[in-house]
């Protein structure tokens, strides 16, 4: 029996995957990752004790990326995106922000460390004002509230224009721009975004996705789970798809938009489903 080499113990996690499975893989990752803004490495996560959403699951995002992620209910998207921002325990791996540990920070550490999160749901003050929900996102910089809320303005004319009408009398798209200008009051480097689309309007959505678009152009990095997974390939730069808490997935949104394996486990049927309607 002959000794085994490394050659073999290296090509065989490469046999038979295709580049987009190939890049899910550990190795590839930690190969991808070195340089990267923020990673997540080898992940175990969730809210019980004793029940893992997350498991082993690895991420990374470059400096001036869109970053999204796709994948079926239940797969972990919003729980990955969580455990980045510290709001749900790691049990094994590490999260880090420029070579930095921020492994389960608390929220208000990582927001002066420039990392920006808007929640799905329950994301404004809807008793405020629409310039008092935004004061809410600097207020461990008063002093610089002026100046942001101009800037933020600058990218969401709505808010300036009725920066005194609460948020309670808002559209959910009007109140999804509240929450991204909030998030963005504190000029993060980094924004991570739980379905900025989720229940609205296809016009709203389109206007989303669009200012996403813009936001990125300002220099911030983008990381987006989203349930409309074609939009969100449209327009990020890399993309992940998540299934059973892991990387199955990752390539460039245009490639992934194309690739079989992906069209037919999940956005094929997502087509179906709205060509049927």
């Amino acid at each position: 029996m002959t000794e085994p080499t490394d050659a073999p113990q290296l090509t065989k996690p490469a046999a038979g995957l295709t580049p987009a499975e190939l890049a899910a893989t550990p190795e590839e990752h930690n190969r991808l990752a070195q340089n990267a803004l923020m990673r997540a490495d080898d992940l175990i996560a969730g809210y019980l004790p004793g029940v893992d959403i997350l498991k082993h699951c690895n991420f990374y995002l470059n400096d001036g990326e869109i970053v999204g992620i796709i994948g079926p209910n239940g797969a972990g998207k919003s729980t990955l995106l969580k455990t980045l921002f510290g709001l749900i325990p790691v049990r094994h791996g590490a999260v880090t922000l420029r070579g930095d540990n921020i492994t389960s920070a608390l929220a208000h550490v990582l927001v002066t460390k420039g990392v920006g999160y808007v929640p799905q749901t329950q994301n404004v003050f809807q008793a405020l004002t629409i310039e008092e929900n935004l004061e809410m996102g600097i207020y461990l910089r008063p002093k610089k509230f002026a100046e942001r809320f101009d800037a933020v303005a600058d990218l969401f004319p709505l808010l300036g224009e009725r920066r005194k009408i609460k948020a309670g009398a808002l559209s959910g798209g009007e109140r999804q721009m509240v929450a991204m200008g909030r998030a963005l009051m504190m000029e993060p480097s980094v924004l991570l975004l739980d379905e900025p689309s989720a229940g609205l309007s296809p016009m709203f959505q389109d206007e989303v996705f669009i200012r996403c678009k813009q936001i990125n152009g300002t220099g911030v990095s983008i990381i987006m789970v989203e349930q409309n997974a074609r939009r969100c390939l449209q327009i990020c730069d890399r993309g992940y798809v998540l299934d059973q808490g892991t990387n199955a997935y990752t390539d460039t949104g245009r490639n992934l938009m194309n690739d079989p394996k992906v069209i037919e486990l999940y956005l094929g049927t997502l087509a179906g489903s709205r060509e049927s309607k």
